[in-house]
């Protein structure tokens, strides 16, 4: 078995990571060079490999030689080595899971969960040990998954949306009849004429939004205009159920995110609160900004969740939903966690549920 030989000074002290990775049991050295295709690293802080398992080859098509003392942040995204300084825990015991994009030797980027554990050698010296999981085909099955709940959402939205086209659409029927019998004060009905289409225009835009296939490209992007173009979108399905939605906004917050995704976490969220209140009432959407995150609340004033479920919500399949599929908060949560923010539900018996998204500013 090869064994690396990078030789380090620490505190006026050698230190050989090959020494004391060759002073592990055998079973736990062949698990590590033969580990399938979970790639393993061991790094100092500032990235410099000094370990790396045969797995490389086959998932990245690097040799050990490649890559053996150079950075690990040569080979990943600009974004996803800011937001691996800024929040990875140099004073961590616990393993901290980070999801990042690899270059492969032929140029393309493939998607891994990081798990990173900061570990102590015998001589004081600290590295990063790393276990690094293609995920590449989970997130395909994801994007499945997206796409048929994405499908799912835009039929349910259909027959209300419908309605409400209809609305702008007779208006400008009766205005333009109005117009060929030779009306006068022509400019202000013109007016109202462009805002009916305009809003037909917002409802068309919102539905075909559903419909496309999920992207992948980040930007900055206002988190305000994205939960109020989903409201604007539901609001047709809040009606039919005598539901207000109603949008509380602290501050105005931009945030570096994938629009389409985040989009789709607020028409899951608030559309799951939605179909909770058979009786009607209020869904209150909040946007606040802590130093660390936005969070973007999202209370119903439906029957609420017992305790003892809450924590089976995120799994795949589970639903309280009588016609639900089980995807729809799974999904929010993944792409949560793809943006490095978390989910946190808080519900109480016959007072409702609360959904708050926090994503990092």
């Amino acid at each position: 078995m090869n064994h690396v030989d990078i030789v380090k000074r620490n505190k006026g002290k050698e230190f050989k990571a090959s020494e004391n990775i060759s002073s592990l049991p055998a079973e736990i050295l062949d698990a590590i060079e033969k580990s399938g295709f979970d790639l393993i690293t061991i790094s100092d802080f500032s990235g410099q490999i000094s370990f790396v398992s045969d797995s490389v080859e086959k998932v990245l098509g690097y040799s050990k030689a490649d890559l053996i003392g150079k950075s690990i942040f040569r080979y990943i995204l600009q974004d996803d080595k800011r937001y691996i300084e800024q929040h990875f825990d140099h004073y961590s015991d616990t393993s901290q899971k980070f999801y990042i994009h690899i270059r492969h030797q032929m140029g393309k980027y493939i998607i891994f969960e990081l798990n990173s554990t900061v570990i102590e050698w015998p001589e004081g010296h600290k590295q990063i040990l790393t276990v690094a999981k293609d995920i590449s085909d989970k997130k395909q099955a994801e994007e499945i998954f997206i796409r048929s709940e994405k499908m799912s959402i835009a039929g349910q939205l259909a027959a209300g949306i419908a309605h409400e086209i209809r609305n702008p659409l007779t208006s400008l029927r009766g205005f333009i009849q109005l117009l060929e019998a030779g009306m006068e004060n022509k400019e202000a009905y013109y007016k109202i004429m462009m805002d009916e289409i305009e809003k037909i225009n917002t409802i068309t835009s919102e539905l075909l939004f559903i419909s496309k296939p999920m992207t992948d490209e980040k930007s900055e992007a206002s988190v305000t205009e994205m939960v109020s173009d989903v409201i604007t979108l539901l609001k047709t399905q809040a009606n039919l159920y005598n539901i207000n939605l109603l949008f509380n906004v602290e501050e105005e917050i931009v945030i570096y995110c994938d629009r389409s995704q985040l989009k789709q976490v607020f028409i899951n969220l608030i559309k799951n609160a939605i179909e909770e209140m058979a009786d009607g009432g209020d869904v209150i959407t909040t946007i606040k900004k802590t130093e660390e995150y936005c969070i973007i609340s999202i209370k119903d004033q439906g029957p609420g969740i017992p305790k003892h479920l809450i924590h089976k919500l995120k799994e795949p399949f589970f639903t309280t939903k009588k016609n639900g599929t089980g995807l729809g908060l799974m999904i929010s949560n993944q792409i949560i966690e793809n943006h490095h923010g978390f989910l946190q539900i808080e519900s109480e018996n016959d007072k409702g549920s609360t959904f708050s998204i926090h994503l990092p500013v």
